[in-house]
This record gives structure tokens, C-alpha cells and sequence, in this order.
């Protein structure tokens, strides 16, 4: 009987190079654009919002599993999702379809934090086997 090895012992280690980084970031921009214009196809009625999302959804799911290649899952998948939610807040206050605040500001700049932080984060020393 063939026994799977643990994941863990299983893979390489992931190499994060820049592309993964760059593919990533570019792929959270695309998320803030898919949900746009999902919110601007009015329920996919809306033939050019709805193109736009049909093409910009699943590139950026391409691409965050690109950058998951090289990154963790824990830190691709938080940077994808808290940017990308953060881009989509800020663009909707510029094109005015949300409003501004002090807090939504602040809370804003919280998650752009806590991305940049994950980015700079380093795995604690593993002990040799």
C-alpha cells in the first residue's frame, strides 16, 4: 500500500519571486474591477458591465493562483481579498457611489497596513531536521 506523504513533507519549500508579487497586486486590482462591475451589470442585465466582469473575474482568479505558486495560500489569499476590498471601497467613493468617512478612511488604511505587513512578514525559523 502506497501512503501520501503529509503535506507538509510532501512539497517544496514556495519561492516567492517579484512576478508572484506583481501578478498578485495586479490581480487585486482586478478583483475591485470584477466587483464593480458585477455591481454596475444591475444583476447582469447590463451587457457592458457584464462582459467586464466575465473577463475580469477569472483572470483574477488566475493570477491569484499564479501568485499562490510562490507565495503561501495564507498570505496570498488575505493580500487578494484585503486589497482588492479596500481598491473596491476606494474606487467606489471616487466615482461617488459610496460615501466618505474619517472611520471608512481609517479603517481603509488599516487594511492597506495589514497588506503591507503580511508582504514584509517572515516565517519564524524552522529547527533542523
Amino acid at each position: 500500500m502506497v501512503r501520501a506523504l503529509p503535506a507538509a513533507q510532501s512539497r517544496e519549500a514556495k519561492i516567492a519571486r517579484p512576478a508572484h508579487w506583481v501578478v498578485l497586486f495586479a490581480s487585486a486590482v482586478l478583483e475591485a474591477v470584477w466587483a464593480i462591475a458585477m455591481h454596475d451589470s444591475e444583476g447582469f442585465t447590463r451587457l457592458v458591465p457584464t462582459l467586464v466582469f466575465a473577463v475580469a473575474c477569472p483572470l483574477s482568479m488566475i493570477g491569484l493562483g499564479y501568485a499562490m505558486r510562490g507565495l503561501p495560500i495564507s498570505v496570498a489569499y488575505a493580500i487578494w481579498t484585503g486589497l482588492g476590498a479596500a481598491l473596491t471601497v476606494v474606487a467606489s467613493m471616487l466615482l461617488g457611489s459610496e460615501s466618505v468617512s474619517p472611520l471608512k478612511l481609517l479603517f481603509i488604511a488599516g487594511i492597506i497596513g495589514c497588506v503591507i505587513g503580511l508582504k514584509f512578514a517572515k516565517d519564524p525559523a524552522k529547527p533542523a531536521a
